[in-house]
């Protein structure tokens, strides 16, 4: 990987939450930004109103949009989530599908709760920066 993920002493460990602190990218690695992706076919239709399903398939929508570029999810260095009508229960899902894609190694995540999306059946989005090496 290009780059570089920490969590300092004197923090809590964020690991079994689903992120990381600090990220750092060495200097002339390119960065790939990826826009909101959500839980959508090849169609753009929502796959499931379930958001665990929906969580799962953003996911897989975003490994997709980085293929494009030559990338994998390995590559992520900062997630941004949004989530409708957050509250704890939503927690679960979301950590437990960061845990299966980064394992012990998340990337940065700041996770936003919000009031709606672009389309009223999404529940999850996630936009992200990869590192190229």
């Amino acid at each position: 990987m290009a780059h570089t993920i920490l969590n300092p002493d004197g923090l809590h460990d964020p690991t079994p939450f689903g992120y990381s602190h600090t990220a750092a990218v060495p200097a002339g690695t390119e960065l790939v930004l990826v826009a909101g992706q959500y839980g959508s076919g090849p169609d753009g239709t929502v796959v499931s109103a379930d958001f665990a399903e929906q969580v799962k398939r953003t996911f897989h929508n975003l490994g997709i949009a980085l293929a494009a570029h030559g990338l994998d999810l390995g590559h992520v260095v900062q997630l941004r989530t949004y989530v409708v009508d957050h509250d704890v229960s939503k927690l679960g899902p979301i950590t437990g599908a960061v845990q299966e894609v980064w394992g012990s190694r998340p990337p940065t995540q700041t996770l936003l709760g919000v009031a709606s999306l672009a389309a009223p059946d999404v529940l999850f989005e996630v936009e992200a920066v990869a590192a190229r090496p």
